[in-house]
């Protein structure tokens, strides 16, 4: 009999605003010891591109650049969005869960209606169906009301929603301390213990201070 211990979580990024989210998180779960399942649609190579600098042309070159020990050592593995055949796929591969962050309306749209015809939305797709966690980080404002019906939708059936949304109760310092926050809610439910934020009430229990920053 073999017993499986390694966890594994997809991860998507599409073409929403905001990349540099689902980079923190893949940085965040692998340095948890989580295998990590990448896919990125084509509209989110832009973004990135656009917001980071990456090099859209050169996708591998572009990941590895940023991932390169993770990649190597079998922790992250990049999947193309047009790979309907790849490991997460099938609800026969066992992963924890499935995390979209950014989702755009047009991805969340399509997981709402059962259109799975790109890896990211059928690996959306088998998450539901085998009652395994997914996540979706909407960012999009304002909101009309196919969107919020979509989300409700989705919330019906269990999705967890975590919009885009900073908070300030915490004395963020620098867009990193805003980046951490969101990334932060989002293992907080998966769940994984972190620092990346100072949790209200906190400040009792040498929590870390408002003016903490990183310096990776």
């Amino acid at each position: 009999m073999v017993t499986r211990t390694e966890s594994r979580w997809a991860v998507g990024i599409t073409g929403a605003s905001g990349a540099i989210y689902g980079i923190r998180l893949i940085e965040m779960l692998i340095s948890s010891g989580i295998k990590v399942h990448l896919v990125i649609t084509d509209a989110g190579w832009r973004v990135l591109k656009e917001e980071l600098g990456w090099v859209a042309a050169k996708r591998q070159a572009a990941l590895e650049a940023r991932f390169g020990d993770a990649m190597a050592s079998g922790s992250l593995i990049y999947h193309p969005n047009g790979d309907i055949g790849a490991s997460i796929a099938s609800g026969s591969y066992r992963a924890e869960g499935m995390i979209i962050m950014p989702c755009s309306m047009g991805t969340l749209a399509s997981i709402a209606h059962g259109s799975s015809d790109n890896l990211m939305t059928r690996a959306a797709d088998v998450m539901l169906k085998e009652g395994r966690k997914l996540m979706l980080v909407p960012r999009e404002t304002p909101l009309h009301a196919i969107h919020l019906e979509n989300m409700l939708k989705l919330a019906r059936l269990g999705v967890k929603l975590i919009p885009a949304m900073p908070a300030f109760y915490y004395g963020p310092q620098s867009m990193e301390d805003m980046i951490d926050f969101l990334v932060g809610k989002v293992l907080d439910q998966i769940p994984i213990d972190h620092d990346l934020y100072r949790r209200w009430g906190d400040e009792q229990h040498g929590a870390k201070s408002p003016d903490h920053h990183r310096t990776d």
